[in-house]
């Protein structure tokens, strides 16, 4: 149950980017990048569990407190809030877009017209009511181990699809779009790039490192672990990013290798163009909303944790309080997808901030902070290794807000996937 919660965390709607972030690598620099990330994660899990195990406190924003006082506490409380609120949003995002267009399939229609069950703005009010908002009631975080199951098992669904269209649709394509008419094919349209890189390669490393955030998720899960040891969770973490790094690298190379250049930020779009009632790609689209819909109340918890920490501490538990944030919570959420017309700009902003923070930043100074000199002094391998990390992050992070705000100078507004 623990390795399906924290796989569900770490996977989330940037898998249909990822074919998108390989065209413009290549297949060895992609892998490359993938595998720094993905080893860089497990470190980064390592350091918050060492630094758990010391001061026995199972909660992120506790870590904060024991590191830097209340600031710390606030700060780790705020930088969870508002990714998670970030993550959040681009699952409903894709309910917004992707379930007007199932229901259209059904329907058997090639356009959306304009009744109330095509409008996106509704669809999601109905999930989150009927769907979201009673999962995120439910007292502990195991109980959603089977949905989490069932979502993993949707998105496995999703990965044998594009492996089996890869085997399907020819290239060049024989429709796509508008461009078959317009664009000569050239002889290297079919043939795939083992490295490349462009204007649109700087976006990779952050769009991989939003793939793996689940750090605010690895202490809840430790704390509900029947015989927790840090061995054991270390091995869930491991297991859960190995198993999310294979799922990662097929589903973004059969991706690639079907439609190589043409590929779209959102994989499943670049289908649509071949044949938008396409049986497969339908129950696809499918299984990905039912994933990204049951992954919502999953990412709900650690907010609703990280706020009960800064406002109620040490208060019992109260069912009213533990309704009532939630139903604040999603409340916030809806109003951003419905009222935000291109939401991708503040992922750019958050994803290129609170990522780095929760995989790199906060691990790294909580470690050399908790750690007591007499076990590790700060000149010893281990925390030099952990300053050495947070260096790190603060490159990533200053690297992607320059990539974003030179992006949005320049006025070229690319579009990418989200977490």
């Amino acid at each position: 149950m623990s390795i399906f919660n924290l796989s569900n965390a770490i996977m989330g709607s940037g898998i249909l980017g990822l074919a998108y972030a390989m065209s413009n690598t290549g297949i060895v620099l992609f892998l490359i990048l993938l595998t720094c990330i993905a080893c860089l994660s497990c470190y980064s899990i390592h350091l918050l569990l060492r630094s758990a195990g010391v001061v026995g406190i199972r909660a992120y924003e506790q870590l904060g407190q024991r590191a830097f006082g209340h600031p710390g506490k606030i700060l780790a409380a705020v930088i969870i809030t508002l990714h998670n609120i970030g993550a959040m949003s681009s699952y409903l995002f894709i309910v917004k877009s992707e379930l007007p267009l199932v229901i259209q399939a059904f329907l058997g229609q090639t356009s959306i017209t304009e009744n109330w069950f095509m409008n996106g703005n509704y669809l999601i009010i109905i999930v989150t009511i009927c769907v979201i908002f009673p999962l995120a009631t439910m007292k502990h975080l195991g109980y959603l181990g089977y949905t989490s199951g069932f979502s993993l098992s949707c998105m496995v669904f999703f990965l044998s699809a594009v492996i089996y269209k890869k085997f399907n649709i020819p290239c060049p394509l024989e429709t796509f779009g508008n461009f078959s008419a317009t664009a000569p094919v050239s002889d290297d349209t079919c043939v795939a790039k083992y490295f490349t890189v462009n204007h649109e390669t700087a976006y990779t490393i952050p769009i991989l490192a939003f793939a793996f955030v689940c750090h605010p998720e690895v202490l809840p899960v430790y704390t509900e672990l029947s015989n927790p040891t840090k061995r054991r969770m270390q091995t869930i973490g491991n297991v859960s990013i190995f198993g999310m790094f294979i799922m990662y690298f097929f589903t973004a190379i059969f991706g690639y290798l079907t439609f190589y250049g043409g590929t779209e930020a959102e994989l499943l779009h670049t289908y649509s163009m071949v044949d938008p009632l396409d049986t497969l790609i339908l129950c696809v689209r499918l299984a990905v909303l039912v994933a990204v819909t049951l992954t919502v109340p999953v990412v709900l918890f650690p907010i609703r944790r990280a706020l009960l920490q800064l406002l109620f501490p040490e208060k019992p538990f109260r069912w009213l309080r533990h309704i009532a944030i939630a139903v604040c919570l999603l409340f916030v959420v809806n109003l951003l997808v419905i009222f935000v017309p291109n939401i991708r700009d503040i992922f750019g902003i958050t994803g290129a901030t609170t990522a780095p923070t929760l995989i790199f930043i906060l691990p790294g100074i909580f470690y050399i902070r908790i750690i007591p000199k007499n076990q590790e002094p700060m000149r010893s391998r281990p925390k030099i290794q952990a300053a050495c990390f947070t260096t790190l992050g603060l490159i990533f992070m200053v690297m992607s807000l320059t990539f974003i705000i030179l992006d949005w100078i320049s006025g070229e507004k690319r579009s990418l996937g989200g977490h």
